[in-house]
């Protein structure tokens, strides 16, 4: 079976960190910090926000794969993998979001 992409993506991601800035956007995005790649997260969800309105399907799919990758950079910079974020998924599987949040909340 071929790997998924978005596991391609997130191994050359991970591969990037700590080469050379001036070769690779990945890199570049690593050595400016966790506060610059949460930054361009929060760029790109505006962007895929603004695009959605626009109901412009082909400017959403691009800002939504910019948001995708800009998220993976931001994960890996924290740790996190689609593993987790996958397992995470599972465990609230079957959960009314409506519960799952209420859960969440700490009143």
């Amino acid at each position: 079976m071929a790997e998924d992409t978005l596991d391609t993506l997130e191994a050359t991601i991970r591969a990037r960190r700590g080469a050379d800035p001036t070769t690779s956007y990945t890199a570049k995005l690593f050595a400016k910090g966790r506060g610059k790649i949460a930054q361009k997260v929060g760029e790109e969800a505006v962007e895929t926000v603004i695009a959605a309105l626009t109901e412009d399907k082909a400017a959403l799919v691009g800002e939504a794969t910019d948001l995708m990758f800009h998220l993976l950079v931001l994960l890996a910079e924290c740790d996190v993998s689609l593993d987790d974020i996958r397992a995470e998924i599972r465990q609230r599987e079957g959960v009314s979001g409506i519960d799952e949040k209420a859960a969440r909340t700490k009143d």
